[in-house]
């Protein structure tokens, strides 16, 4: 499928204008385009900050039309928005700021239209009763978040996610798991697609459109600049249109059985940039009305990149208590290496060769543990840490740590 677009005069004034705002206000701006289904907008102004919402965050639409007199905040897009069936919201990853934006589309869809879903690629298909127990108050976060593995297949600081998530529960709104198991796509990655077995290929997605081309060559561009140990384009490239095509049959399946519900779709802005990768592939199974919102984007500045882009002010999580401890590299249990200076570690005293057995009552058997112990603590928090110390003299000895976190 291909993105509407408006003639030849209005592509050149947007592209014009888009450069135009961009040395004005050097930062990066949002196009108007139109996704499949959608009528092209004659206007779409510049969007100013939200200030009510988001005080840190600008929000800006680029537009044929430059109205400086005419200048809405985010409430006036959010009626657009609620027209369509599935709203893309782009983030990177490990920005906050990002997430805050999801939530406030998210919060105001949802006072619009109660019956909504919420797609989100950093939780993995197999996990959605895990996802479902935590919405309808069956499990607590810690346990979702061990049970979901989050820890050891998103591995991003959850704090990122969790008011999302927090908003889901407390609303009963859907968190639907969109991504492919982490096991399938490392192996594609590794040794190929012609490598799965009859059980595995059951779990692909129907189809795999690589009709793309645009797509391909940008795909390309990001693999020539990233490290690849040796792997080839060809199977990046295999990776890349399973996590589309997942996502995009995993969220088009729960839309087709729930036809009275809405759908946000939080994902990584490279799934959805141009459509190529989710929007595109999601239509093919379910012509729906959508639009894609991105925040920030570091490409190229064209009409057809999105619908909108949000400029969103960097916001930092607070810090998180830590023990300052350095630990040992090649371990499976989290063992300490030294203290850094001036730290509780010190103050404990803490040994190198200390192996951690539990926090809080909490066993630590790994990493993920660790994060899963520590993700919500906080500097003043005092915690209970137990750990195994080596002897040359005497058997291994368990010491026990009242340890108040910096």
């Amino acid at each position: 499928m291909s993105v509407s677009r408006t003639g030849n005069d209005d592509r050149h004034r947007a592209r014009v204008m888009a450069v135009f705002v961009h040395a004005v206000l050097a930062a990066l701006l949002i196009t108007g385009c139109a996704v499949p289904g959608h009528p092209v907008p004659t206007h779409m102004p510049l969007i100013q900050p939200d200030r009510a919402a988001q005080p840190d965050a600008q929000l800006v639409c680029a537009t044929p039309v430059l109205d400086l007199d005419a200048m809405p905040e985010l409430a006036e897009i959010i009626p657009r928005l609620s027209q369509m069936r599935v709203v893309y919201v782009g983030e990177r990853h490990d920005q906050f700021g990002h997430h805050l934006a999801q939530l406030e589309i998210i919060r105001r869809l949802y006072e619009l239209h109660p019956r909504l879903a919420i797609g989100m690629e950093a939780f993995q298909q197999p996990f959605q009763h895990v996802l479902d127990d935590y919405i309808a108050g069956r499990l607590g976060e810690r346990e979702m978040l061990r049970q979901t593995e989050y820890f050891s297949r998103w591995r991003m600081d959850y704090r990122l996610y969790a008011p999302i998530l927090r908003f889901a529960r407390e609303h009963q709104v859907p968190v639907i798991a969109l991504n492919l198991p982490g096991e399938l796509t490392d192996k594609v990655a590794r040794t190929g697609l012609e490598s799965l077995t009859a059980a595995e290929q059951a779990q692909l997605p129907g189809e795999i459109d690589r009709s793309d081309k645009a797509y391909e060559q940008r795909l390309k561009k990001i693999f020539a600049h990233h490290p690849h140990n040796g792997r080839s384009f060809e199977r990046f490239l295999d990776v890349q249109y399973l996590w589309d095509e997942g996502m995009a049959q995993r969220a088009a399946n729960w839309l087709a059985a729930h036809p009275e519900e809405r759908m946000v779709v939080l994902t990584g802005s490279g799934h959805l940039a141009w459509g190529s990768g989710i929007p595109h592939r999601l239509a093919r199974r379910l012509p729906v009305d959508s639009a894609i919102v991105l925040n920030e984007w570091q490409g190229d500045l064209q009409p057809e990149v999105a619908n909108y882009i949000l400029l969103t002010k960097s916001r930092e999580l607070p810090p998180t208590g830590r023990f300052g401890v350095l630990l040992e590299t090649g371990k499976d249990v989290p063992t300490v290496d030294s203290c850094m200076p001036d730290s509780p570690c010190i103050r404990a005293g803490l040994k190198h060769g200390d192996r951690f057995l539990s926090i809080d009552g909490e066993a630590v058997n790994d990493m993920t543990d660790l994060r899963l112990a520590m993700w919500d603590k906080q500097p003043g928090d005092t915690v209970t840490l137990k750990v195994r110390r080596q002897s040359w003299f005497n058997a291994p000895g368990e010491l026990s740590y009242s340890i108040q976190l910096r």
